[in-house]
């Protein structure tokens, strides 16, 4: 069965751009305030007023342009600074020179610092450097000279809107580099997949058909040497690719928190739903017993989610499978299922000859990533971890521990424990 992933992006900046439409409704109510509070002190009130019915007409039906950064274009950034700029230019128009001379508020008074913002949140600190420079002079050439509070208020705007954009471009930067990375992550998961279902299905018929066309000799050796090549060809094709982007995936996550969901293309498969109907693990492990396998259960049900159950009982037979082919046709396993309140584990132990010291470590780099993938990649998958314990000469003992509050397939990238 395919899966597709689905990579989930978030904005870092929509909040931004939220606060700054609840930020120019409020200030423009804050200007309108301050003016009917001293319109009598306003030598030309009409000018005032024509200014600010333009600005709360202007500010109320713009509201979708501050939304987001792809409704804010350059054009409505430009008209917007420069409202600001003509009604800081028309104080000395409206109001009276003694208030003007003592630092007296301009018409859009501090809204003049949302068309800033957006400058800020739209372009970074370039643009927010740029209008905040165009501001400054306006409040300066209305003023006629540059006065303490004037030149305080330009430069605390100057390096208010200056910090939000750079901000904002890291955030947009780390935004990036969060998306590579959780894509990443995402193809990693799914050759994953994809390796344990060749290593459970193409590489053992190959590796079969090897060993019997040997046996048989005549052209049957012939297709069991071209079976080895092929074999050894795929083993080394999907190690090759999980090892390149596993240090993709290691290299591109520096600094940033990976996510990503995959979505079975087939929903009909209970097995393949988490939320589906509790299924008891015992039912997938008693076709294993035979002869030479022995399981032991507690006598209950052991419930789990269909698609842990599965990825459970599929580490048991990769690991059944190891058993058969390194321990021999002869050696005995054992299977022992543990229903503990906070964890299921399952145990499989062999009486066969144990495994060497660094063979794992070598069978992997040749490719035969039984153990790596099959066996502790699943339970990573579904949040369990798998340890395995191996003396030579007294057999090897493989431990599956999936917990009660399983993951799916979205979080297994944060696997607690070994694997």
């Amino acid at each position: 069965m395919t899966k597709r992933v689905r990579v989930m992006r978030m904005s870092v900046e929509q909040p931004l751009w939220r606060a700054l439409t609840g930020y120019r409704v409020l200030t423009m109510l804050y200007a309108i305030g301050l003016f009917v509070a001293a319109h009598e002190k306003f030598d030309r009130p009409w000018v005032a007023v024509a200014f600010y019915v333009v600005l709360a007409g202007w500010t109320l039906g713009t509201l979708p342009k501050v939304a987001n950064a792809a409704s804010c274009t350059k054009r409505f950034l430009v008209i917007d600074l420069t409202i600001a700029l003509v009604g800081i230019l028309l104080t000395p128009v409206a109001d009276s020179h003694q208030r003007i001379v003592h630092d007296g508020p301009t018409l859009p008074s501090i809204w003049t610092a949302g068309a800033v913002l957006a400058f800020a949140i739209k372009g970074g600190w370039r643009w927010a450097a740029c209008a905040s420079a165009l501001v400054g002079a306006a409040n300066i050439a209305q003023r006629g000279s540059p006065t303490q509070d004037t030149l305080h208020n330009v430069l605390l705007v100057c390096i208010a809107s200056i910090a939000i954009g750079y901000v904002v471009e890291v955030a947009r930067a780390s935004e990036r580099t969060l998306a590579r990375a959780l894509e990443i992550e995402a193809a990693t998961r799914e050759r994953e997949r994809l390796a344990r279902d060749i290593h459970d299905s193409v590489l053992q018929v190959l590796a079969m058909v090897q060993r019997r066309g040997s046996a048989l000799g005549g052209e049957a050796a012939e297709l069991g040497r071209m079976a080895g090549e092929q074999e050894v060809a795929l083993r080394t094709l999907v190690a090759g690719g999980l090892v390149r982007t596993s240090h993709e995936s290691e290299d591109a996550s520096q600094g940033a928190v990976v996510r990503a969901v995959e979505e079975p293309d087939d929903a009909g498969d209970p097995l393949d739903a988490d939320d589906g109907e509790p299924c008891d693990l015992r039912s997938l492990l008693f076709p294993y017993a035979g002869a030479k396998v022995t399981v032991s259960e507690p006598g209950a049900p052991v419930p789990l989610p269909p698609r842990a159950a599965r990825e459970l009982a599929a580490a048991v037979g990769a690991a059944l499978d190891n058993v058969h082919r390194h321990a021999g046709p002869d050696a005995g396993a054992w299977i022992l299922v543990e229903d503990e309140p906070d964890a299921v584990i399952v145990t499989v132990r062999d009486d066969g000859p144990g495994i060497p010291e660094g063979r794992l470590a070598e069978a992997e780099g040749e490719g035969r990533l039984g153990v790596a993938l099959s066996i502790r990649g699943r339970l990573r998958d579904i949040g369990g971890t798998a340890e395995l314990i191996s003396v030579p000469g007294q057999g090897t003992e493989v431990e599956l521990r999936v917990p009660r509050a399983v993951k799916g397939a979205a979080d297994a990238g944060s696997t607690r424990g070994k694997a």
